[in-house]
């Protein structure tokens, strides 16, 4: 009865986690906003861009190493198969910045600071295999606290059970998951200090 219901635990802790990846997380953050603060026109060619720059190819990279037995997992978690990861999703946000501030001329804030929160993981990574999902979730949960405070506490309930996951999957340690959570806080204080800022 006990295997049982770990095995079931297991299997809830999987689709929480799979669900929650920070690619999804970041996805449902954009439609949000995109809904909330543009019309249809606006949204599609703010959402496009980050669609073929940033989300389409490192999903193709992820399949892609995948396949060729590169990466042992969608959830790269290698500690020395994820640097190459790190580095390829952050030359996908540099792109995309260089591309919106030539044809836009202002910096995108959210995606400036999913760049800090790449860079914070890489420098961690080197030490400890910090959980990229646990970080990704806590700072999409910042993101939401900028448009609406209660989304931004609902999505940090999340973040938290997707630590959790991590956790009973065996993807992480309790530290990690601190780690990765900690890097995250530091980066969304940040975030959410010069979101306010720029707002004034």
């Amino acid at each position: 009865m006990e295997e049982k219901q770990s095995s079931l635990l297991h299997k809830i802790s999987k689709v929480i986690s799979d669900f929650f990846n920070p690619l999804v997380s970041l996805i449902i953050f954009f439609v949000y906003m995109s809904t909330r603060e543009y019309s249809l026109q606006e949204s599609l060619l703010y959402f496009v861009p980050v669609l073929l720059m940033i989300i389409a190819p490192v999903i193709i990279w992820l399949v892609w190493n995948v396949k060729t037995g590169r990466y042992t997992n969608m959830d790269v978690s290698n500690r020395v198969q994820r640097k190459t990861l790190y580095i390829f999703i952050a030359a996908c946000v540099m792109i995309y910045l260089i591309y919106n501030y030539i044809k836009n001329g202002y910096i995108d804030l959210v995606m400036l600071f999913i760049l800090i929160l790449l860079f914070a993981l890489q420098v961690s990574n080197f030490f400890i295999k910090s959980s990229m999902h646990t970080a990704f979730n806590i700072f999409v949960a910042a993101l939401f606290f900028g448009l609406n405070w209660a989304m931004g506490l609902a999505w940090l309930g999340i973040a938290i059970l997707v630590g959790i996951t991590r956790i009973i999957l065996k993807r992480h340690t309790v530290k990690e998951v601190f780690m990765g959570a900690g890097i995250a806080f530091m980066v969304s204080f940040i975030y959410l200090y010069c979101n306010i800022q720029f707002q004034h």
